[in-house]
């Protein structure tokens, strides 16, 4: 498994996700949430910001079926999805992930014909702090 290149703008995302929070950044002037994490608003050029907690909710807005030829850790697991998803509480925020079967499964655990756009989702983390996604159920 690839692990992720945190800087000091997105340590904070990893340390939550670690405790299995879903944060992102958000601007104290303005309020706008923003991710990737950065350090400065780009609606109104602000430092100051927080981290807000969010539901985990969302939705597929778009997926990709890679397949083979991938990066040898990944070819034994294709064909998987790589999901993007809107979140609820903040639609112009949009996560890459992968839709999974459960919290930790493999990125090949459901199969790549389950994945619709516009299904709801919900975050789950794997024991690394990774964010994944299953089905929200009804």
């Amino acid at each position: 498994m690839l692990t992720p290149v945190t800087d000091a703008d997105g340590a904070p995302f990893w340390r939550y996700a670690a405790q299995g929070e879903l944060r992102v950044q958000a601007c104290t002037d303005c309020g706008e949430p923003r991710f990737p994490p950065r350090p400065c608003c780009p609606h109104c050029q602000s430092f100051a910001s927080e981290w807000r907690r969010m539901s985990g909710r969302g939705r597929i807005w778009s997926y990709v079926v890679p397949h083979p030829p991938l990066l040898p850790d990944y070819a034994a697991q294709a064909p998987y999805n790589v999901i993007l998803v809107e979140l609820a509480e903040a639609p112009r925020i949009r996560m890459v992930g992968n839709l999974v079967s459960g919290p930790g499964a493999p990125l090949n655990s459901l199969s790549p014909d389950r994945v619709r756009i516009g299904a709801r989702v919900q975050v789950v983390f794997d024991g690394d702090g990774l964010p994944q996604w299953v089905l929200e159920r009804p």
